[in-house]
C-alpha cells in the first residue's frame, strides 16, 4: 500500500498533468478556428477548379495529344504514394488512420505485384511506416520549421512529385491525408493526383452539357493547368491535415484532462483513506496505553 506521501506526490502529478492538457486543449481550440476557417474556404476553389478541368479532360477525351498527367504513362507499375501526416504527435489517432489507410494500399499494391515508392510529408507518419517500409522511402518533406500553411508549400512539394514523373520514375501517384468534418470526426482519404482523375462534367436536363470555346485549344490550357491542379489538390489536402490535427489534439487533450480528473478524484479518496487510517491507528495506540497505565 502506497503511503501518504507517495499518494500525495502522485496528486500533485496528475494535477500538474491536468494543466497540461487543459492549455493544450486551449491552444488547440485557438488553432482550429483558424485551420478550420482555412480549409473551408479552400473548398469552393478547389472544387470549382476540378470542375474546370474535368471539363476540359472530357473534352480533350482520349486524344493522342493530350498531356501526359491526363493521359498517363500507360502503364501502372510503380505506385508513388505521398502520405501526409503531422510533424507532432498528441492529437489521438489522427497520425495512426492515415498511415493505417496507406499501410493496406501497400499492401495491396505489392500483393498485386506493383512497385510502390513512399514520399512522407510530416515526421511522425516517416516514424511509423519507416519499421516496415523504409526500404521504399524517396523522399521526406519536413514542415516543422513552417508556422503557417502557405500556397508555396505546395507549391515545392507538388515540384518534386512532378519532377519524379517527368524523369520516370512512377506512374501513378496518389496522396494520403485525413479530410475534416467536425472536431470529432476526421476522415483518413487516398486520392490519385497523377494521372489526373476527374468526376463526369454535370449535364443540363436535355443531357447536354454546357459548350465553351477555348483560346488557345483545350490541350495547351490543360498542359498549363494540370501542373496547377496537382499543387492545389496537395495545398487543399495540407490544409485539411491540419484543421484535423488541431481538431483530433482538442479532443484527445479534453479526454486527457477528464481522465485526469477522475483520476485525481480516485487518488483522493485513496489518500483520505489512508490518512484516517493512520489517525485511528494512533488513536488506538493512544488509548490502549493509557488503558495499560
Amino acid at each position: 500500500m502506497p503511503s501518504l506521501k507517495d499518494l500525495k506526490n502522485r496528486i500533485s502529478s496528475v494535477k500538474s498533468t491536468r494543466k497540461i492538457t487543459k492549455a493544450m486543449q486551449m491552444v488547440a481550440a485557438a488553432k482550429l478556428r483558424r485551420a478550420q476557417d482555412a480549409a473551408e474556404q479552400s473548398r469552393p476553389y478547389a472544387e470549382r477548379f476540378n470542375k474546370v478541368l474535368g471539363a476540359l479532360a472530357a473534352s480533350v477525351g482520349g486524344s493522342a495529344t493530350a498531356p501526359k498527367l491526363l493521359s498517363g504513362t500507360g502503364h501502372d507499375d510503380v505506385h508513388l504514394l505521398v502520405v501526409m501526416t503531422a510533424e507532432r504527435g498528441l492529437c489521438g489517432g489522427f497520425n495512426s488512420s492515415i498511415v493505417k489507410k496507406a499501410r493496406v494500399e501497400i499492401e495491396k499494391l505489392r500483393a498485386a505485384g506493383k512497385t510502390v515508392k513512399i514520399l512522407t510529408v510530416g515526421k511522425k507518419g516517416r516514424e511509423q511506416l519507416k519499421r516496415d517500409f523504409a526500404d521504399l522511402f524517396v523522399g521526406h518533406v519536413d514542415l516543422s520549421e513552417v508556422k503557417k500553411l502557405g500556397y508555396a508549400d505546395a507549391q515545392g512539394i507538388a515540384k518534386d512529385v512532378l519532377t519524379r514523373f517527368d524523369a520516370g520514375e512512377f506512374d501513378v501517384a496518389t496522396i494520403f491525408y485525413s479530410a475534416f468534418v467536425n472536431v470529432v470526426s476526421q476522415i483518413p482519404t487516398a486520392q490519385q493526383i497523377i494521372p489526373a482523375a476527374f468526376e463526369a462534367p454535370e449535364s443540363d436536363e436535355e443531357g447536354t452539357g454546357p459548350l465553351y470555346d477555348y483560346e488557345p485549344d483545350e490541350e495547351r490550357i490543360l498542359a498549363d493547368l494540370l501542373p496547377r491542379g496537382v499543387a492545389t489538390q496537395i495545398f487543399s489536402a495540407l490544409l485539411e491535415n491540419a484543421a484535423s490535427e488541431q481538431g483530433a489534439r482538442m479532443s484527445a487533450m479534453d479526454n486527457a484532462t477528464r481522465n485526469a480528473g477522475e483520476m485525481i478524484d480516485k487518488l483522493t479518496i485513496e489518500y483520505n483513506r489512508s490518512r484516517q487510517a493512520v489517525i485511528t491507528n494512533e488513536l488506538i495506540e493512544i488509548i490502549s496505553g493509557a488503558e495499560a497505565l
